[in-house]
């Protein structure tokens, strides 16, 4: 059972009757459900996960005057409920995974992943926050909210970046893939520096990820989720399986045998598997940025499209 419904079902069955029958007055401020840091937040748990952090749980979620009010005692009633449940033991946490079910201070929840307990108004607030971090804040699901706080943040937070910073971030992944794929990656495999050229495709393949994300204007998550992620994608989520190519193309070390400093500076090393598929990849990108109408170039060079993505925009790349 996925994370997530076992975590509902376990609130119904005894967070919300120990909310409602032992804390009437609290549970008008309360929100609770399952959202943050965890895989079984993102919906990507399996049986690999179920061996720290997982188990019959939720979170209750207090404004910091009612938490300093009823915090304690809700959490000793918290502890008291039964570990096992539906078949599953009791959670198991690891010590860096204390704290993230429970009773919590919602304004501290907030403030640990945000850095701030309220939603992000100005182009330099939203820089300020990681997108990883922005993915766990809108994470998992809100069961229910009596006051409305606690989803009040999250929506605003879906609502996504201003358009002025999304097209920043969307300009500066654009340029950092066609950086390592398109330039760097060719120039340390002529040089046999195989080190140099394997960050190179890493850094293409985040970006290029990252590009999809912004283009279907969700929060990429931690970087061990993104490519899993791409599959919940409805455009360009194709770009997955394209990458994953990337890693069954044999040794191209003997495509660039003997090249020269002048060679493949204007044309791709097409005896090389990976120039053609991060080609291939940025072919898929160039073609949706036309089909949006975010972009009219038609270069396939994704630095091409920084200008016409960055527009009018104020905020420059940082």
């Amino acid at each position: 059972m996925k994370g997530l419904e076992l975590s509902k079902k376990y609130y119904e069955a005894y967070g919300r009757p120990m909310l409602h029958e032992t804390f009437p007055e609290a549970a008008a401020y309360a929100a609770a459900g399952l959202v943050g840091y965890g895989s079984e937040c993102l919906g990507f748990d399996d049986e690999i996960s179920m061996d720290h952090d997982y188990g019959p749980s939720f979170c209750i979620w207090l404004p910091r005057e009612i938490y300093d009010q009823y915090g304690e005692k809700m959490q000793a009633a918290y502890d008291a409920l039964p570990k096992e449940f539906m078949g599953f033991s009791g959670r198991v946490e690891e010590e860096q995974g204390k704290g993230r079910v429970g009773i919590l201070c919602l304004e501290d929840f907030y403030l640990e992943i945000l850095g701030r307990d309220f939603a992000p108004k100005t182009a330099q607030e939203w820089f300020g926050i990681s997108e990883p971090a922005l993915c766990t804040a809108v994470s998992g699901q809100v069961f229910e909210d009596f006051l409305g706080r606690f989803t009040g943040i999250r929506e605003a937070l879906l609502g996504y970046y201003p358009e002025e910073v999304w097209r920043t971030k969307l300009a500066e992944s654009l340029a950092k893939a066609a950086q390592a794929g398109q330039y760097n990656y060719a120039r340390a495999m002529k040089r046999g520096e195989r080190i140099a050229a394997e960050i190179a495709l890493t850094e293409f393949v985040k970006e290029a990820m990252q590009i999809v994300y912004l283009l279907n204007k969700k929060y990429a998550p931690f970087y061990k989720w993104m490519h899993r992620g791409l599959r919940e994608l409805a455009v360009c989520g194709e770009i997955g399986d394209m990458l994953s190519l990337l890693y069954q193309v044999p040794d191209p070390a003997e495509a660039w045998e003997g090249a020269n400093p002048d060679d493949f500076v204007y044309q791709l090393n097409t005896g090389d598997g990976r120039v053609v598929v991060m080609e291939a990849v940025c072919n898929v990108l160039v073609q949706t940025l036309n089909e949006m109408g975010i972009s009219h170039v038609q270069d396939n060079f994704l630095q091409s499209h920084v200008g016409e993505v960055l527009g009018k925009c104020s905020v420059k790349i940082k």
